[in-house]
Formats: structure tokens, C-alpha cells, sequence
């Protein structure tokens, strides 16, 4: 089974850009989307055999994602309890037969860190939400989780230190996670690979120069490990200032 995930920053834009053809060479079951930024009827995407599920954001051209499968889910749940940015579109859950799979937008802290403090609270909010699930079911979780946990995964750890995207406080609740039977898959399989990132600024060569964050990821229950066939990050593929991550699954 092969899972994608893409923040595709605005996906009217992408699809101008070459996402149909990633889409249908990537051959995946599952594709999960983020920042679609567009409402219900602003895009009409011919997906033959695959269940469309979308969380549209309030806000026009803002924030939503969306989830391709093949695989019909059990169920699907849009938000997670009472989080207010469920009016931002930023979760969805679909429920198969061996796992939970939990795709999510994560809130960024902004540039001058003043969404921080709600940004802490979201992400103590998904670890108890993503427990809960895990008391039923697996968990794998995927997205664009808008931090990058270690100096490994970015360019420039030490001019970044203390920014959005990596305070100690984000890379902290990420531990915390992880901690808690969480694995991320990218470095179950390369803890030690660098130059490994999914998202570059728009900056005049930065992606060409490889001056990148990790911030893209599947994290998975602990006991999934076993059947983990590989995780990647097709950094080649354009459209969008993120590239898509996989997980294969035996």
C-alpha cells in the first residue's frame, strides 16, 4: 500500500502546474492533501476509483485539505472535539480496517511566534486525540506539521534557532509525541540522511541550492513498524514550495 501526502499550497495553482501527471504516475491508494485553499465547487478533479472526502476552510483561499483513497474507509471525521481551527479545515480522519489514518495542516506559529501559545495548545490537543484513536486502532499520522524536529532536518539550524518552525517549544511537543509510541517513518529508515527536506522558500535559488526544512511527515504507531516498508520524499517533483512524501506499507 502507498501513501502520499503534499502540501500543495493552493491547489488550483498546482494543478496548473503539473499535478494531475504526479498523481496519476505516483499510483498511490492513499493521497492526502494540505492547504488546498479553495471552497466546495471551485475545483471538479476526474479521480476515477477514488473516494474524494475535502475539509473545506471558512476563510476563503485559505488553509483545507483533502484525502484521495481507493480504499473505502470505515468511517470519517472531520476536526478533532472542540478545536476552534476546525473552522480552518486542518483535519481529517478516515478509519480503514487496520490503522486510523489522521491528515492535518498544523497551525504555524507566525513569523513573530504570536500564535505560539495556541500552537502548543493544538499540538496537546492532537497527542491526546491521536491516543485515543491509537486505544482502538493504529495510528499514522500525515501532513504538513509545520516544525522541524532535529538540526538534521534543516539547512540552517543554527540561524533558525528560536524561529517558527523550530523553538525549542514545537521541536519539544514533537518529542513529546514520539515519546508516546510514535515513529517518525522518514527516520526509522534514515536517521542519519541529510539534505533530506520537503519544503523550501521562494527565495531567488534556495530550492535549487537545496536550503530546505523537513517539516512533511508520516508518524506512525510504534506497533505499524513491522509492516513500514519504506518512507521517501520525492523533492524533484514542482508545483508547490513543499514536495510529496510517501510511506509504503507491505
Amino acid at each position: 500500500m502507498k501513501l502520499v501526502s503534499w502540501n500543495v499550497n493552493g491547489l488550483r495553482a498546482c494543478v496548473k502546474k503539473g499535478f494531475l501527471d504526479y498523481f496519476n504516475e505516483v499510483n498511490a491508494d492513499i493521497f492526502c492533501l494540505q492547504e488546498t485553499k479553495l471552497q466546495e465547487g471551485q475545483i471538479e478533479l476526474e479521480l476515477d476509483g477514488y473516494e474524494q472526502y475535502w475539509n473545506y476552510a471558512l476563510k476563503k483561499g485559505y488553509s483545507g485539505t483533502a484525502v484521495f483513497t481507493r480504499v473505502k474507509p470505515i468511517s470519517v471525521k472531520y476536526g478533532v472535539g472542540d478545536l476552534e481551527t476546525e473552522d480552518e479545515g486542518r483535519i481529517i480522519t478516515l478509519e480503514f480496517e487496520g490503522f486510523y489514518l489522521v491528515n492535518v495542516y498544523t497551525p504555524n506559529a507566525k513569523r513573530d511566534l504570536a500564535r505560539l501559545p495556541y500552537r502548543l495548545e493544538w499540538e496537546d490537543e492532537m497527542r491526546v486525540y491521536l491516543k485515543q484513536l491509537e486505544d482502538v486502532k493504529p495510528v499514522i499520522m500525515c501532513g504538513d506539521l509545520n516544525v522541524a524536529h532535529a538540526d538534521i532536518d534543516l539547512k540552517n539550524a543554527n540561524s533558525n534557532r528560536g524561529n517558527s518552525g523550530f523553538t525549542l517549544e514545537e521541536r519539544g511537543k514533537m518529542t513529546d509525541l514520539l515519546a508516546e509510541g510514535f515513529v517518525d517513518t522518514f527516520r526509522y529508515f534514515y536517521p542519519e540522511q541529510e539534505g533530506a527536506y520537503s519544503w523550501w522558500s521562494y527565495m531567488n535559488k534556495v530550492r535549487e541550492r537545496n536550503i530546505g526544512w523537513r517539516i512533511d511527515y508520516f508518524i506512525a504507531s510504534e506497533q505499524l513498524a513491522p509492516i513500514l516498508k519504506n518512507a521517501s520524499i520525492d523533492a524533484h517533483i514542482l508545483g508547490s514550495d513543499h514536495c510529496p512524501v510517501i510511506l509504503e506499507l507491505k
